[in-house]
């Protein structure tokens, strides 16, 4: 479907190494879909190859979304096309607020501006459904924030912008059991018809409060095993070892299904 996300044989290297070795994937709209995958296996290098970092160069592979190969176009337009990625660390940028970031971030990626008392609403009524402060919003953007705060700032981002297509790469890192149970109940709030999401992470327990649709395992740049919530529990008990036969570089099955 054209609003579904769909990589094809995907292969990306990065300063002259291989990271991505084939990769397959859909992500439909309208469902959360798992990557896991054990540290080094190019879950977040997926991520940053689908929004055109310019360190990792596509060698071979396509990546459709609403009927256009999205690896032909910039950055900017992938954003506007609804493509969104929340960062793993996101950085800080001090005498920026909050508020200024965003609306800066909603009238580039939307088709016509947004008036400053309508924003303001917007953001307001965000805020709320997500259970921010109002004096998070004057804020700068991340510079002094806890982990939670900033993964907070980004599903407020997640939320403001409502992007059709969502990769949240990480959104688990460094946050203790409150900070994710806050994050996670932030995440559900957005989840609908109208929204894709990949969830990209190490661990099952960000899965025990977003539950996922689908799941797949990521082994030396390659999905090796898809599944149902059910794959995500399996891994948490029994960890990566049975898909080590998948990291040598040449595998005579690459998809295991």
């Amino acid at each position: 479907m054209p609003d579904d996300l769909t990589i094809k044989d995907l292969h990306v290297t990065i300063e002259g190494k291989k990271i991505l070795n084939g990769v397959d994937l859909t992500v439909k709209k309208g469902e959360v879909c798992a990557l896991m995958g054990p540290n080094g296996s190019g879950k977040s290098s997926l991520a940053y190859t689908l929004m055109g970092h310019p360190k990792y160069q596509v060698d071979k592979g396509e990546v459709w979304y609403k009927g256009q190969n999205v690896l032909e176009l910039k950055p900017d337009e992938r954003a506007k096309l609804g493509l969104f990625l929340s960062f793993q660390y996101p950085q800080e940028i001090p005498g920026v607020s909050v508020s200024n970031f965003l609306r800066t971030a909603y009238n580039a990626v939307k088709p016509a501006p947004i008036a400053v008392p309508d924003f303001v609403k917007l953001l307001k009524e965000k805020m709320k459904m997500l259970k921010i402060d109002d004096s998070f919003s004057r804020r700068y953007l991340n510079e002094g924030f806890s982990g939670g705060e900033k993964k907070r700032a980004e599903i407020l981002q997640l939320a403001v912008l409502q992007p059709e297509m969502a990769i949240l790469d990480e959104t688990d890192s460094g946050l203790d059991i409150d900070s994710l149970k806050v994050v996670a109940e932030g995440v559900n709030s957005l989840i609908g018809p109208n929204m894709g999401i990949l969830v990209i992470t190490h661990y099952q327990r960000l899965l025990n409060y977003i539950t996922p649709d689908k799941v797949h395992v990521m082994i030396n740049g390659r999905i090796v095993k898809s599944g149902g919530k059910e794959l995500a529990e399996q891994l948490e008990a029994r960890g990566y070892d049975e898909y080590k036969e998948f990291e040598e570089d040449e595998v005579t099955n690459p998809e295991v299904k």
